[in-house]
Protein backbone atom coordinates (compact mmCIF):
# COMPACT_ATOMS: atom_id res chain seq x y z
CA UNK A 1 0.00 0.00 0.00
CA UNK A 2 1.56 3.45 -0.50
CA UNK A 3 2.02 5.90 1.56
CA UNK A 4 -0.52 8.86 1.77
CA UNK A 5 -0.78 12.63 1.16
CA UNK A 6 -3.78 14.56 2.05
CA UNK A 7 -3.31 17.88 0.18
CA UNK A 8 -5.12 20.97 -0.41
CA UNK A 9 -6.54 20.92 3.16
CA UNK A 10 -6.63 23.50 6.10
CA UNK A 11 -4.57 21.58 8.52
CA UNK A 12 -5.25 22.42 12.42
CA UNK A 13 -1.58 22.29 13.85
CA UNK A 14 -0.68 22.42 17.44
CA UNK A 15 -0.30 26.09 16.87
CA UNK A 16 -2.65 27.33 13.76
CA UNK A 17 -4.75 26.33 11.02
CA UNK A 18 -2.24 26.39 8.36
CA UNK A 19 -4.46 27.79 5.29
CA UNK A 20 -3.09 25.43 2.19
CA UNK A 21 -0.96 22.30 3.37
CA UNK A 22 -0.21 18.75 2.54
CA UNK A 23 0.02 16.24 5.64
CA UNK A 24 2.06 12.95 4.66
CA UNK A 25 1.20 9.85 6.32
CA UNK A 26 3.30 6.37 6.16
CA UNK A 27 2.99 3.25 8.44
CA UNK A 28 0.09 4.67 10.63
CA UNK A 29 2.17 7.92 11.68
CA UNK A 30 2.24 11.47 10.62
CA UNK A 31 5.72 11.51 8.90
CA UNK A 32 5.61 15.54 7.62
CA UNK A 33 3.34 18.46 7.67
CA UNK A 34 3.50 21.16 5.01
CA UNK A 35 2.45 24.39 4.53
CA UNK A 36 2.07 23.98 0.81
CA UNK A 37 -0.28 21.88 -1.66
CA UNK A 38 0.92 19.31 -4.13
CA UNK A 39 -1.00 18.57 -7.58
CA UNK A 40 1.39 15.28 -8.28
CA UNK A 41 3.47 13.14 -5.73
CA UNK A 42 4.94 9.74 -7.33
CA UNK A 43 4.78 6.90 -4.70
CA UNK A 44 2.30 8.90 -3.15
CA UNK A 45 -1.53 8.14 -3.01
CA UNK A 46 -2.74 11.43 -3.19
CA UNK A 47 -6.00 12.69 -1.15
CA UNK A 48 -7.32 16.24 -2.46
CA UNK A 49 -9.05 18.18 0.18
CA UNK A 50 -10.61 20.57 -1.57
CA UNK A 51 -9.67 23.11 0.91
CA UNK A 52 -11.78 21.35 3.69
CA UNK A 53 -10.38 21.33 7.62
CA UNK A 54 -8.26 18.36 8.66
CA UNK A 55 -7.94 18.19 12.35
CA UNK A 56 -6.60 15.57 14.69
CA UNK A 57 -8.75 12.81 15.28
CA UNK A 58 -11.27 13.79 18.07
CA UNK A 59 -10.84 12.23 21.85
CA UNK A 60 -13.98 11.11 24.00
CA UNK A 61 -13.15 10.45 27.74
CA UNK A 62 -16.89 10.34 28.55
CA UNK A 63 -19.02 8.11 26.45
CA UNK A 64 -21.32 5.25 27.64
CA UNK A 65 -22.75 3.93 24.55
CA UNK A 66 -23.89 4.51 20.84
CA UNK A 67 -26.54 3.45 17.86
CA UNK A 68 -28.22 1.18 20.62
CA UNK A 69 -25.56 -0.24 22.21
CA UNK A 70 -24.70 0.24 26.31
CA UNK A 71 -21.38 -0.89 26.74
CA UNK A 72 -22.90 -2.06 30.21
CA UNK A 73 -24.47 -4.46 29.04
CA UNK A 74 -21.98 -7.48 29.02
CA UNK A 75 -20.94 -7.81 25.47
CA UNK A 76 -18.33 -6.81 22.96
CA UNK A 77 -20.40 -6.56 20.54
CA UNK A 78 -21.42 -3.44 22.13
CA UNK A 79 -17.89 -2.06 22.15
CA UNK A 80 -16.97 -2.72 19.04
CA UNK A 81 -20.19 -0.75 17.83
CA UNK A 82 -19.15 2.22 19.84
CA UNK A 83 -15.81 1.95 18.44
CA UNK A 84 -17.67 2.31 14.63
CA UNK A 85 -20.07 5.22 15.42
CA UNK A 86 -17.29 7.26 17.44
CA UNK A 87 -14.89 6.81 14.15
CA UNK A 88 -18.35 7.96 12.01
CA UNK A 89 -18.35 11.11 14.17
CA UNK A 90 -14.97 12.08 13.92
CA UNK A 91 -13.83 11.01 17.19
CA UNK A 92 -10.43 8.12 16.87
CA UNK A 93 -10.05 7.50 20.92
CA UNK A 94 -12.30 7.03 23.78
CA UNK A 95 -12.84 5.96 27.39
CA UNK A 96 -15.32 3.50 27.52
CA UNK A 97 -17.08 4.91 30.42
CA UNK A 98 -19.06 2.97 33.05
CA UNK A 99 -22.43 4.24 34.95
CA UNK A 100 -22.89 2.65 38.72
CA UNK A 101 -23.87 -1.22 38.98
CA UNK A 102 -23.54 -3.75 40.48
CA UNK A 103 -19.87 -5.07 40.92
CA UNK A 104 -20.71 -8.35 38.88
CA UNK A 105 -21.91 -5.71 35.71
CA UNK A 106 -18.88 -3.54 36.43
CA UNK A 107 -16.56 -6.59 35.64
CA UNK A 108 -18.43 -7.70 33.06
CA UNK A 109 -18.22 -4.03 31.23
CA UNK A 110 -14.33 -4.28 31.90
CA UNK A 111 -14.13 -7.82 30.36
CA UNK A 112 -16.21 -6.96 27.28
CA UNK A 113 -13.35 -4.07 27.06
CA UNK A 114 -10.44 -6.27 27.20
CA UNK A 115 -11.65 -8.76 24.47
CA UNK A 116 -12.35 -5.37 21.95
CA UNK A 117 -9.00 -3.53 23.20
CA UNK A 118 -6.56 -3.96 20.72
CA UNK A 119 -8.70 -4.93 17.86
CA UNK A 120 -11.37 -2.52 17.79
CA UNK A 121 -13.15 -1.66 13.79
CA UNK A 122 -13.24 2.39 14.51
CA UNK A 123 -11.52 4.22 17.26
CA UNK A 124 -9.08 2.87 19.97
CA UNK A 125 -10.29 2.06 23.37
CA UNK A 126 -7.66 4.12 25.06
CA UNK A 127 -8.59 2.79 28.53
CA UNK A 128 -11.57 2.87 30.92
CA UNK A 129 -13.25 5.88 33.06
CA UNK A 130 -15.32 4.76 35.86
CA UNK A 131 -18.57 7.11 37.14
CA UNK A 132 -18.85 5.69 39.83
CA UNK A 133 -20.35 4.07 42.32
CA UNK A 134 -18.60 5.99 44.86
CA UNK A 135 -21.12 8.95 44.09
CA UNK A 136 -22.83 10.88 46.27
CA UNK A 137 -26.79 10.18 46.30
CA UNK A 138 -27.87 14.16 47.05
CA UNK A 139 -26.44 14.56 43.50
CA UNK A 140 -26.67 11.39 42.06
CA UNK A 141 -28.48 12.53 38.64
CA UNK A 142 -29.36 9.52 36.59
CA UNK A 143 -26.96 7.16 38.37
CA UNK A 144 -28.73 4.53 39.79
CA UNK A 145 -29.13 4.95 43.64
CA UNK A 146 -29.61 1.04 44.26
CA UNK A 147 -25.47 0.63 43.74
CA UNK A 148 -24.37 3.94 45.16
CA UNK A 149 -21.92 3.31 47.98
CA UNK A 150 -19.03 4.85 49.91
CA UNK A 151 -15.56 4.58 48.19
CA UNK A 152 -13.87 0.92 49.23
CA UNK A 153 -10.08 0.99 48.78
CA UNK A 154 -10.63 -3.14 49.09
CA UNK A 155 -13.23 -3.24 46.44
CA UNK A 156 -11.36 -0.70 44.30
CA UNK A 157 -8.03 -2.65 44.22
CA UNK A 158 -10.20 -5.59 42.91
CA UNK A 159 -11.42 -4.02 40.19
CA UNK A 160 -8.19 -2.36 39.18
CA UNK A 161 -6.68 -6.53 39.11
CA UNK A 162 -9.35 -6.89 37.17
CA UNK A 163 -9.23 -4.63 34.73
CA UNK A 164 -5.29 -3.69 34.81
CA UNK A 165 -4.10 -1.12 33.28
CA UNK A 166 -7.35 -0.07 31.27
CA UNK A 167 -8.57 2.17 34.22
CA UNK A 168 -7.59 5.76 33.38
CA UNK A 169 -10.38 7.68 35.10
CA UNK A 170 -12.47 7.51 38.15
CA UNK A 171 -15.09 9.81 39.10
CA UNK A 172 -16.06 10.18 42.25
CA UNK A 173 -17.60 12.63 45.46
CA UNK A 174 -13.95 13.20 47.64
CA UNK A 175 -16.77 14.11 50.30
CA UNK A 176 -17.98 10.60 51.15
CA UNK A 177 -16.34 8.93 53.92
CA UNK A 178 -13.46 7.79 52.66
CA UNK A 179 -13.11 9.48 49.55
CA UNK A 180 -10.12 12.19 49.90
CA UNK A 181 -8.12 8.38 50.91
CA UNK A 182 -9.59 7.22 47.77
CA UNK A 183 -8.24 10.15 45.84
CA UNK A 184 -4.82 9.55 47.21
CA UNK A 185 -4.52 5.64 46.22
CA UNK A 186 -5.66 6.22 43.00
CA UNK A 187 -3.55 8.92 42.29
CA UNK A 188 -0.70 7.11 43.54
CA UNK A 189 -1.79 4.69 40.71
CA UNK A 190 -1.28 7.39 38.11
CA UNK A 191 -4.89 7.27 37.43
CA UNK A 192 -6.98 10.86 36.82
CA UNK A 193 -9.33 11.66 39.40
CA UNK A 194 -12.34 13.26 38.48
CA UNK A 195 -15.44 14.74 40.58
CA UNK A 196 -18.87 14.90 40.10
CA UNK A 197 -22.42 13.67 41.54
CA UNK A 198 -21.09 15.06 44.18
CA UNK A 199 -21.88 17.65 47.19
CA UNK A 200 -18.91 18.89 48.06
CA UNK A 201 -17.77 22.51 49.05
CA UNK A 202 -15.60 25.20 48.38
CA UNK A 203 -12.98 23.92 51.18
CA UNK A 204 -13.77 20.11 50.46
CA UNK A 205 -12.76 20.47 46.81
CA UNK A 206 -9.67 22.28 47.42
CA UNK A 207 -8.45 19.70 49.95
CA UNK A 208 -9.59 17.25 47.31
CA UNK A 209 -7.57 19.05 44.42
CA UNK A 210 -4.88 19.19 46.88
CA UNK A 211 -4.48 15.75 47.33
CA UNK A 212 -4.39 14.98 43.51
CA UNK A 213 -7.99 15.45 42.43
CA UNK A 214 -7.54 17.17 38.60
CA UNK A 215 -10.89 16.88 36.92
CA UNK A 216 -14.06 18.06 36.79
CA UNK A 217 -16.68 15.24 35.22
CA UNK A 218 -19.30 17.29 32.86
CA UNK A 219 -18.85 20.52 35.01
CA UNK A 220 -22.08 22.16 36.47
CA UNK A 221 -23.68 19.36 35.75
CA UNK A 222 -24.70 17.10 39.01
CA UNK A 223 -22.85 19.49 41.50
CA UNK A 224 -23.92 22.51 43.25
CA UNK A 225 -24.52 25.62 41.67
CA UNK A 226 -22.26 28.87 42.08
CA UNK A 227 -23.50 30.83 45.25
CA UNK A 228 -22.07 33.77 46.37
CA UNK A 229 -21.89 32.35 49.79
CA UNK A 230 -21.39 29.07 49.10
CA UNK A 231 -18.91 28.62 46.09
CA UNK A 232 -18.82 24.90 45.70
CA UNK A 233 -17.13 22.95 43.36
CA UNK A 234 -17.12 24.59 40.32
CA UNK A 235 -14.81 28.01 41.58
CA UNK A 236 -12.52 26.02 43.38
CA UNK A 237 -12.00 24.02 40.47
CA UNK A 238 -12.16 27.30 38.20
CA UNK A 239 -9.18 28.48 40.78
CA UNK A 240 -6.94 25.80 40.25
CA UNK A 241 -4.78 26.20 37.50
CA UNK A 242 -4.33 21.88 36.84
CA UNK A 243 -7.59 21.46 36.70
CA UNK A 244 -9.68 20.55 33.59
CA UNK A 245 -13.14 20.42 33.36
CA UNK A 246 -15.09 18.98 30.90
CA UNK A 247 -18.08 20.52 29.10
CA UNK A 248 -21.05 18.86 27.41
CA UNK A 249 -21.81 21.23 24.67
CA UNK A 250 -25.08 20.17 23.18
CA UNK A 251 -27.50 23.22 24.30
CA UNK A 252 -29.10 20.98 26.95
CA UNK A 253 -26.58 20.74 29.56
CA UNK A 254 -25.16 24.02 29.38
CA UNK A 255 -26.59 26.89 28.16
CA UNK A 256 -24.05 28.89 25.28
CA UNK A 257 -24.12 31.53 28.24
CA UNK A 258 -22.07 29.22 30.58
CA UNK A 259 -19.84 27.83 28.03
CA UNK A 260 -18.63 31.34 27.25
CA UNK A 261 -18.14 31.77 30.74
CA UNK A 262 -15.71 28.53 30.75
CA UNK A 263 -14.03 29.59 28.22
CA UNK A 264 -13.18 33.27 29.49
CA UNK A 265 -12.20 31.95 32.75
CA UNK A 266 -10.44 29.37 32.06
CA UNK A 267 -9.25 29.17 28.69
CA UNK A 268 -8.91 26.35 26.21
CA UNK A 269 -6.34 24.37 27.73
CA UNK A 270 -8.06 23.17 30.50
CA UNK A 271 -11.46 22.71 28.65
CA UNK A 272 -12.32 19.11 27.69
CA UNK A 273 -15.30 18.36 25.16
CA UNK A 274 -17.31 15.08 25.78
CA UNK A 275 -20.10 13.89 24.45
CA UNK A 276 -21.18 11.51 27.76
CA UNK A 277 -23.73 10.16 24.84
CA UNK A 278 -26.10 6.87 25.81
CA UNK A 279 -27.19 4.30 23.10
CA UNK A 280 -29.81 6.95 21.40
CA UNK A 281 -26.37 8.46 19.79
CA UNK A 282 -27.03 8.02 16.31
CA UNK A 283 -30.77 6.39 16.71
CA UNK A 284 -32.53 9.94 17.94
CA UNK A 285 -35.92 9.84 19.52
CA UNK A 286 -37.33 6.72 21.26
CA UNK A 287 -37.55 4.88 24.90
CA UNK A 288 -34.36 3.07 26.19
CA UNK A 289 -32.87 1.64 28.76
CA UNK A 290 -29.85 3.22 30.47
CA UNK A 291 -28.31 2.63 33.90
CA UNK A 292 -31.33 0.42 35.00
CA UNK A 293 -33.97 3.26 34.02
CA UNK A 294 -36.39 3.99 31.73
CA UNK A 295 -34.89 7.25 29.75
CA UNK A 296 -37.17 8.57 26.65
CA UNK A 297 -35.34 10.87 23.94
CA UNK A 298 -37.64 13.88 22.51
CA UNK A 299 -36.39 16.06 20.46
CA UNK A 300 -32.62 14.92 21.12
CA UNK A 301 -32.95 15.29 24.87
CA UNK A 302 -32.54 12.41 27.51
CA UNK A 303 -34.43 12.43 30.76
CA UNK A 304 -35.80 9.87 32.59
CA UNK A 305 -39.45 9.76 33.33
CA UNK A 306 -38.94 12.77 36.62
CA UNK A 307 -37.35 15.25 34.19
CA UNK A 308 -33.77 14.48 35.02
CA UNK A 309 -30.92 15.25 32.65
CA UNK A 310 -30.10 11.48 31.45
CA UNK A 311 -27.00 11.61 29.08
CA UNK A 312 -26.91 13.36 26.08
CA UNK A 313 -27.00 12.14 22.17
CA UNK A 314 -24.30 14.72 21.13
CA UNK A 315 -21.72 13.44 19.03
CA UNK A 316 -18.21 14.72 19.04
CA UNK A 317 -18.13 16.71 15.74
CA UNK A 318 -21.95 18.17 16.65
CA UNK A 319 -20.29 19.29 19.89
CA UNK A 320 -17.39 21.08 18.44
CA UNK A 321 -19.71 22.89 15.92
CA UNK A 322 -21.88 24.37 18.91
CA UNK A 323 -18.93 25.30 20.81
CA UNK A 324 -17.18 27.22 17.67
CA UNK A 325 -21.20 28.91 17.48
CA UNK A 326 -21.15 29.41 20.74
CA UNK A 327 -18.30 32.23 19.94
CA UNK A 328 -15.00 30.07 20.74
CA UNK A 329 -12.41 30.65 17.80
CA UNK A 330 -12.08 27.46 15.41
CA UNK A 331 -8.58 26.29 16.14
CA UNK A 332 -9.22 26.58 20.37
CA UNK A 333 -12.40 24.80 19.87
CA UNK A 334 -10.42 22.36 18.13
CA UNK A 335 -7.84 21.82 21.00
CA UNK A 336 -10.58 21.15 23.78
CA UNK A 337 -11.55 18.26 21.22
CA UNK A 338 -8.09 16.88 20.68
CA UNK A 339 -5.05 17.67 22.33
CA UNK A 340 -6.49 18.88 25.74
CA UNK A 341 -7.82 15.40 26.56
CA UNK A 342 -4.68 13.63 24.87
CA UNK A 343 -2.62 15.81 27.68
CA UNK A 344 -5.23 14.57 30.16
CA UNK A 345 -4.88 11.35 29.40
CA UNK A 346 -1.11 11.46 28.92
CA UNK A 347 -1.15 10.48 24.97
CA UNK A 348 1.54 12.54 23.66
CA UNK A 349 0.86 10.37 20.29
CA UNK A 350 -2.41 11.86 19.79
CA UNK A 351 -4.72 15.07 19.64
CA UNK A 352 -1.87 16.16 17.53
CA UNK A 353 -0.99 16.77 13.89
CA UNK A 354 2.65 16.99 13.66
CA UNK A 355 5.74 14.37 12.52
CA UNK A 356 5.83 11.68 15.22
CA UNK A 357 2.25 11.77 15.83
CA UNK A 358 -0.21 9.17 15.11
CA UNK A 359 -1.96 9.36 11.93
CA UNK A 360 -5.52 9.88 13.54
CA UNK A 361 -6.97 12.27 10.98
CA UNK A 362 -10.82 13.09 10.58
CA UNK A 363 -11.62 16.04 7.63
CA UNK A 364 -14.62 17.95 8.13
CA UNK A 365 -16.60 20.34 6.15
CA UNK A 366 -17.66 23.80 6.59
CA UNK A 367 -20.83 22.30 8.56
CA UNK A 368 -18.64 20.14 10.63
CA UNK A 369 -20.07 16.84 8.96
CA UNK A 370 -17.61 14.16 8.82
CA UNK A 371 -16.29 13.50 5.05
CA UNK A 372 -13.71 10.99 6.53
CA UNK A 373 -11.87 9.45 9.15
CA UNK A 374 -8.02 7.90 9.36
CA UNK A 375 -7.03 5.91 12.29
CA UNK A 376 -3.52 4.82 12.29
CA UNK A 377 -3.40 5.81 8.89
CA UNK A 378 -6.58 4.11 7.78
CA UNK A 379 -9.34 5.32 6.09
CA UNK A 380 -12.56 4.21 8.48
Amino acid sequence: MKAIAITKVRIATENEIIPDGTVFVKDGKIVSVENHSFDDLEDWKVIDGHGQLLIPGMIDVHIHGANGYDMMDGSSRSIEEVSRVCAQTGCTSFLATSVTSSIEDLLGMIQSVKQVEGNEPGAHIVGIHLEGPYLNHKKKGMQNERYLRHPDIEEMKAILDEADPLVQMVTLAPELPGGMEMIEFLKEKGIVVAIAHSDITYEQAKEAFSLGASHVTHCFNAMSPIHHRSPGLVVAAFEEQKVSLQAIVDYVHLHPAIVRMMYRMVGFKRMVLITDALQAMGLGDGEYQFGGHDVQVVNGVAQLKDGTLASSTVTMNEALRKTVECGVPLWEAIMMATQVPAAVLDLPEKGRISPGADADLVLLNDHFDVRFTMVDGRFI
